[in-house]
């Protein structure tokens, strides 16, 4: 698969199956093939009293929590800055992105993704994903979010 070759490119591929105009439908096949088995999606929440929710989710899960939402509206996340370390088999990247109703419009949001990844001498897989992210009112300044 291309787009395990290395973190950059796999990182890329799954920013490219989540963004996309509306009605489109997500390369669902692509996205599973970036993913190890038994990967987990670990985004953070705030709740109605404004207490942090961790939410746990497999491929499967993300997948069926978020394609009516993907497919009802324009979607583009955009990585605007990433910071990669590897040893041996294992690399962890930060990339910090930006939500955005079209590939080059305002953000209406911005966080982080942490992704920890392995290779197994033939190919690169995701092997968790935990993430943050604020709306627009809140958005932290990206210079701000590069010092992470």
């Amino acid at each position: 698969m291309d787009d395990a070759r290395d973190p950059a490119t796999l990182v890329n591929a799954v920013y490219q199956v989540l963004s996309g105009p509306a009605g489109v439908p997500k390369d669902w096949p692509r996205f599973r093939r970036c993913y190890a088995p038994a990967a987990q999606l670990k985004p953070v929440h705030t709740s109605a009293d404004g207490k942090p929710v961790l939410e746990m989710l497999d491929v499967e899960g993300y997948i069926a929590s978020r394609s009516a939402i993907l497919a009802g509206q324009d979607f583009y996340e955009v990585e605007v800055a990433r910071r990669e370390s590897r040893y041996g088999r294992l690399a962890h990247v930060a990339s910090i992105y930006e939500s955005r109703r079209t590939p080059d419009g305002p953000a209406f949001a911005r966080g982080v993704n942490s992704i920890q990844l392995w290779f197994d001498d033939v190919r690169w897989w995701i092997l968790s994903v935990m993430w943050d992210s604020a709306h627009a009112a809140k958005l932290r300044p990206l210079a701000e979010l590069q010092k992470l």
